[in-house]
């Protein structure tokens, strides 16, 4: 699979099936693209990431997509700090490596501040959901089973934290951005795939 095809589906498998949290425009101000409890994703953060994944990868990663994965990355931190989960810094790395899956689209993720920031929260709410779920990390041999436990948790936790977007991105609907109010978006959930994809390669590096 391509690393463009990778990439328009990074993170945790959070977004398939997360979540029955409240979520609408009350609270999002001019300037803001999103609100996850207390955390604020702003317009301004969003295009510029959008615009610097789309460069790395050379094709276009849409600012609905953005979106999406900066509220899961918000959500998903939000319940690690409340479940007092820690990752270092070297899980983050190597999640990273395994999310992106080629050295050279690795390296100018990195070359840019914006996106490797991105990446880095991606890896990091990929590997703070394996954990939720009682594994280890990417490599724990069971991580297919650890995230799908680790969502359930996050589901469970999520309830009362209030996801709000502005709706030029669409609307948060069970896990996800619904952009037919805004645009079109036909990928497979965004953090979904990469998650997957990422414990197959480990599972074969295992092999």
């Amino acid at each position: 699979m391509s690393t463009g095809r990778k990439l328009r589906a990074l993170g945790v498998a959070v977004a398939t099936v997360l979540l029955a949290a409240g979520c609408g425009v009350a609270g999002i101000h001019p300037g803001a693209a999103a609100v996850v409890g207390g955390t604020e994703i702003s317009v301004r953060d969003v295009e510029n990431t959008s615009r610097g994944v789309s460069t790395a990868l050379g094709q276009n990663f849409s600012s609905q997509m953005t979106v999406s994965e900066m509220v899961n990355n918000a959500l998903v931190s939000q319940v690690g700090e409340e479940q007092t989960i820690e990752v270092s810094n070297a899980e983050v790395a190597e999640a990273a490596k395994l999310v992106v899956g080629d050295e050279a689209a690795y390296q100018k993720f990195q070359a840019d501040p914006v996106t490797r920031d991105f990446l880095d929260q991606v890896a990091k709410s990929a590997v703070t959901t394996i954990k939720l779920g009682g594994g280890t990390g990417v490599n724990d041999p069971e991580a297919q089973q650890k995230q799908q436990d680790g969502i359930a948790k996050v589901k469970a936790a999520s309830k009362d934290i209030k996801i709000s977007v502005a709706p030029r991105f669409g609307q948060w609907t069970d896990g996800a951005i619904d952009t037919s109010i805004s645009g079109s978006l036909s990928q497979e959930s965004a953090q979904a795939k990469a998650k997957r994809e990422a414990q197959q390669n480990a599972q074969q590096g295992q092999g």
